[in-house]
């Protein structure tokens, strides 16, 4: 069940525990899902409830902890030992008086690492303030720090297999945005939409099948599509209006992101003209970014494009992407942006997503990138224009009205 071989896993260990050993902690406790999978290999959905990857820097074996039920999962979607697999009771389970953290707390002293300098994950959605409470006070000889994406950051550079990964979530992207736009014409439901883009990705293509993505697609309509990060309605389309269409393939958990826009009939110059300047300054960032640039150098290549049609944006260009689950694809380590001097290497992947939004519209194009070792290449080969659905359009491969 394993998606990459256990010597992958090791070397992650291995490098995973180089960062603790740099920052003097002794036990890591791991709770982003994410980085569960990325250095066991474990996946589903149970991170609604409390577990964790308990990392000793002088043991050679990760422990799981985590609901009983999901123990099974453990043991036989991981690389880890049976006997390192620890299961809490159900009564644990969003209970007022019992606590999961309490039991690995318990877990921790018996094993003898009660007393030491341990990192938890601070500032990820799946630990609580509630938890770091419940372990602090139940662990009163310990010395906590935080050790917020000390993964994160060893996620930065893919793979070779991360990478074929990332490029079959490309093709999942390609064929649920070809899909989806097939089904957007005025009277259509953008609920219907949103389900063709689903049934898409997760069906895959016929080599392969997809993962569900981390996020919804994103399906602004009309003047919604000033306001990013809105998904659909059960309105239909109507002539005139512009869509934007922003989903990712996903793969084994890798993601690759795409983003569109749609026009229903003939869109306005506005928008032609928006979508004109995205697309330059897109080009241009994809065609001068390379392995040594810092990513606020890329940053400034958009910003400065923009700039020579009187556009500022506040907001980054992009953010480093892969493996994740809900609610986020971005890995919350380098972003595309003024004062992130993160250094580009080879077999880091980006999502660029040189969106511009204005008062009632907006135009929305966009690209996940892998760093090469002379420049970048896209996961995905899909026209970077506005998509045009016009009801009188004759589709020239079968002579129908589209």
């Amino acid at each position: 069940m394993l998606p990459f071989d256990i010597l992958e896993y090791q070397k992650r260990l291995s490098e995973t525990k180089r960062q603790m050993e740099a920052q003097g902690i002794e036990v890591l406790l791991v709770t982003d899902p994410a980085n569960m999978n990325y250095l066991s290999g474990y996946d589903a959905w149970s991170f609604y409830v409390h577990q964790m990857l308990v990392i000793i820097l002088d043991q050679p074996q990760p422990l799981w902890i985590g609901r009983h039920m999901d123990a099974a999962g453990a043991k036989s979607g991981t690389w880890i030992y049976d006997e390192n697999i620890i299961d809490y009771p159900d009564y644990y389970v969003h209970s007022t008086t019992h606590h999961p953290m309490k039991f690995i707390a318990e877990i921790l002293k018996q094993i003898g690492q009660g007393n030491r300098r341990i990192g938890v994950e601070m500032d990820n959605y799946y630990f609580t303030a509630k938890a770091f409470a419940q372990l602090v006070s139940r662990l009163p000889d310990a010395v906590f720090q935080d050790a917020d994406l000390l993964v994160n950051h060893i996620r930065l550079i893919k793979s070779e297999q991360e990478i074929e990964y990332m490029r079959r979530a490309g093709k999942i992207a390609e064929q649920a945005m070809n899909k989806g736009i097939d089904t957007i014409k005025p009277g259509g439901r953008q609920c219907d939409t949103a389900a063709e883009l689903y049934y898409h990705m997760v069906a895959g293509t016929e080599q392969f099948g997809g993962d569900y993505p981390a996020i919804v697609p994103f399906l602004p309509t009309g003047e919604n599509t000033a306001v990013p990060h809105l998904t659909w309605s059960d309105d239909a389309f109507q002539e005139g209006e512009t869509v934007s269409i922003e989903i990712a393939g996903c793969y084994k958990r890798y993601h690759v992101p795409l983003a569109r826009t749609v026009a229903v009939g003939k869109p306005n110059d506005k928008i032609l003209t928006m979508a004109a300047y995205v697309t330059e300054g897109l080009n241009e960032v994809l065609q001068k970014t390379a392995p040594g640039m810092t990513c606020e150098e890329v940053h400034d290549i958009w910003k400065q494009s923009i700039q020579r049609h009187g556009i500022t944006k506040e907001a980054r260009l992009g953010y480093s992407v892969g493996l994740n689950y809900p609610p986020d694809w971005g890995e919350h380590t380098a972003s595309l942006r003024s004062g992130d001097r993160t250094v580009l290497q080879p077999n880091m992947t980006f999502h660029l997503i040189p969106a511009l939004w204005f008062h009632n519209y907006g135009v929305e194009i966009s690209e996940t990138i892998r760093v090469t070792e002379n420049g970048c290449e896209t996961f995905t080969n899909y026209p970077r224009e506005v998509i045009i659905r016009d009801p009188l359009f004759l589709n020239p491969s079968d002579g129908k009205i589209s």
